[in-house]
């Protein structure tokens, strides 16, 4: 029973002093379980390791790092397709509003008719105001 164990570390030894995992020690292997985990400093990427007899198999291992990069990839390209739909909303827009705002001189024009309407209507409300009242009454409020 102590046999197995002082081989599995045994052999993970000759694993990282070998060629393939001694490369500026780009990978680590660490134990794990029955098993081992092996990371590669450079990707990032992790293999789980079984011993296989008198070798070490390695199976690259489920990456939430690639699932998480997936996910942002697909919500960086929501996005663009959003802004693209913003962006053409804004300026169908701005299009319509430009053609149905009115030009400096129809504005011009409708502030001289607004001016001579509230003008007038001072002039009748003033008019008002002068005027004795007509039925024997007197201009102003009664008093007692």
């Amino acid at each position: 029973m102590r046999l197995l164990p002082l081989m599995t570390i045994s052999l993970a030894a000759v694993v990282l002093s070998s060629g393939a995992f001694a490369q500026d020690d780009r990978y680590v292997l660490e134990k794990s379980g029955d098993g081992f985990v092996r990371m590669d400093r450079k990707t990032g990427e992790m293999s789980t390791c079984a011993q296989d007899g008198a070798s070490l198999v390695c199976k690259l291992a489920a990456d939430e790092r690639t699932a998480y990069q997936d996910e942002i990839d697909r919500l960086q390209q929501d996005m663009k397709v959003l802004d693209e739909r913003v962006a053409k909303l804004e300026n169908s827009l701005a299009s319509r509003l430009e053609s149905t705002l009115p030009s400096e001189e129809e504005f011009q024009k409708g502030l001289g008719y607004m001016e001579r309407f509230l003008r007038s209507f001072r002039d009748t409300v003033q008019g008002f105001d002068k005027e004795p009242m007509s039925q024997g009454g007197s201009a102003g409020p009664d008093k007692t």
